[in-house]
């Protein structure tokens, strides 16, 4: 058996041994704990969706360049816009 094998059995044994014998706690949640729960909650899925999206867009531009898609073939560019001074 591999030392990681044992290692990851030895820390499902423990989880699950801690789960097994768990004790009751009878505690008072207060609502300012709920809130920052909340936020912590909310703010651990935005950050999973950044990391979702920037690993989205590196993926999709390895396969478009693998590929050879540009993404900008069929994009039109406006003309400069020029200013024209003479009010005078």
């Amino acid at each position: 058996m591999k030392k990681s094998e044992r290692l990851f059995l030895i820390l499902m044994l423990t989880a699950a041994l801690q789960i097994a014998f768990m004790a009751h706690a009878f505690a008072y949640v207060d609502p300012s704990v709920t809130t920052y729960t909340i936020q912590a909650i909310v703010g651990v899925v935005v950050a999973v969706g950044a990391v979702a999206a920037v690993w989205w867009r590196k993926a999709k531009k390895k396969v478009s360049d693998k590929l050879g898609i540009d993404e900008n073939a069929k994009k039109t560019q406006e003309a400069d816009v020029e200013e024209d001074d003479d009010d005078e």
